[in-house]
């Protein structure tokens, strides 16, 4: 059951990422002054990512990849399918939370409309890059 709500929390994580980012480059691009609605959207994408995470580590610490890792862990580290979802997933995962958090945390700082759409476009934006990338595609429609 882990495992699946993991799955479908992703697809808000990757909704609300997706249009954060989409609305950070349409706020830059136009020079439209940054609302509370932009605010909003920040934070919420912040907390639904925050969220993933925890469900994530639950599930991880749970999972059979986790055990096999424990057990043997130089067939995990030879099989692609096993590395991603035991090592290269969790951790491009963690990096991207991380890098919506200092998103997060830097336009707050920002004085400039332009300055904080533009922190959220890079940041948000590349930890959007980083969950696409080591997304396990193969094993999300599986359930």
């Amino acid at each position: 059951m882990m495992k699946e709500i993991h799955s479908y929390w992703a697809y808000l994580v990757l909704l609300m990422l997706f249009f954060a980012v989409v609305n950070a480059i349409v706020g830059l691009s136009q020079k439209k002054t940054f609302t509370d609605k932009d605010v909003r959207i920040g934070l919420f994408t912040l907390i639904v990512s925050h969220i993933q995470l925890l469900i994530g580590l639950a599930w991880y610490f749970m999972s059979p990849v986790y055990k096999a890792l424990k057990t043997d862990s130089s067939y995990v580290m030879k099989d692609s399918a096993s590395r991603l979802l035991a090592i290269e997933h969790p951790l491009m995962m963690i990096i991207a939370i991380v890098l919506i958090t200092i998103g997060w945390s830097k336009h707050k700082k920002k004085t400039e409309d332009t300055s904080k759409f533009k922190t959220f476009a890079i940041f948000y934006g590349l930890a959007l890059v980083l969950i696409l990338a080591r997304i396990p595609w193969n094993q999300w429609f599986q359930f």
